[in-house]
């Protein structure tokens, strides 16, 4: 497993406790690391992360509503909404990460914590959101 994935793990970790404790999420990252064993090199990059996905919390959130067809947010599994965050800054925020990779990974994260209904599910969002963005961005779709 590479390190990014580590720190996309660790970060999905810090916003499942976030959301599940009430705690904002940038507080609870130095508890998560504190508290367990955490790769201490996948640890820069899953802060990244875990304060880019609190610094674009609406901006994300609006992407998963608008691209979730019949669903609310509230609706969706805490491990899926944190998968989706994560993926979605990398989409909009990160120009080190190909789309591909973005939302690939957040299949493999899928995988491993959340359902077998959670891959197509993520998927299905995720490529309506790349989609979206390359649009905009004058890209058409890929």
């Amino acid at each position: 497993m590479g390190l990014r994935r580590k720190a996309r793990e660790i970060a999905l970790h810090c916003l499942y406790q976030s959301e599940m404790a009430a705690v904002p999420v940038v507080e609870s990252f130095p508890l998560l690391c504190a508290n367990f064993e955490v790769n201490q090199k996948a640890i820069p990059y899953a802060r990244e992360l875990v304060e880019g996905v609190a610094g674009h919390w609406e901006a994300i959130n609006a992407f998963i509503q608008e691209n979730a067809a019949h669903w609310r947010l509230e609706r969706m599994s805490c491990i899926d909404r944190g998968i989706m965050r994560i993926a979605i800054f990398e989409l909009c925020y990160r120009d080190d990460v190909p789309a591909s990779v973005a939302i690939n990974e957040a299949l493999e994260v899928a995988k491993r914590f959340s359902t077998d209904d959670a891959p197509p599910f993520i998927n299905g969002i995720l490529d309506a959101v790349k989609k979206n963005l390359d649009q905009s961005r004058g890209k058409g779709a890929l």
